[in-house]
């Protein structure tokens, strides 16, 4: 499989196709929520985000924001490097936020406690042959 840009339709596509396959809802420990990924400081210099929507462990949507940003139990901000150490999973989502590398809006007691579920998540999309 070719390199997919990341943050690109065709690469969000591939990560949706992937966590679907591979992460069942006991794995997702039947999580429902929502969650924006808000990228700072992309390589081109634009802010995008990423939305992800669960509903009882499965993924319902995973989409690619520009502009007017939707409601999310959670919105993660951080810098474009920074996710992309995540999704190589070269850095955990619980060592990003405690160290202060990520800035979370929401509760924070509820993000700690999936962030074990974010985190498999995350080893999924390490495998998408990606070009940061």
């Amino acid at each position: 499989m070719e390199r997919l840009a990341y943050l690109s339709t065709e690469w969000t596509e591939e990560a949706a196709k992937r966590l679907r396959a591979e992460l069942t809802p006991e794995k997702m420990k039947h999580v429902t929520s929502s969650m924006l990924t808000v990228y700072k400081s992309c390589p081109d210099g634009q802010d995008r985000a990423l939305y992800y929507k669960f509903v009882d462990g499965v993924i319902a949507e995973l989409s690619i924001r520009e502009g007017e940003l939707p409601e999310a139990e959670f919105r993660i901000i951080g810098d474009y490097e920074t996710f992309a150490k995540i999704s190589r999973a070269e850095l955990g989502s619980r060592a990003a936020l405690m160290s202060g590398k990520l800035i979370l809006k929401g509760n924070m007691v509820k993000a700690l406690s999936l962030a074990s579920v974010v985190d498999r998540l995350n080893k999924v999309l390490a495998t998408i042959p990606t070009e940061y």
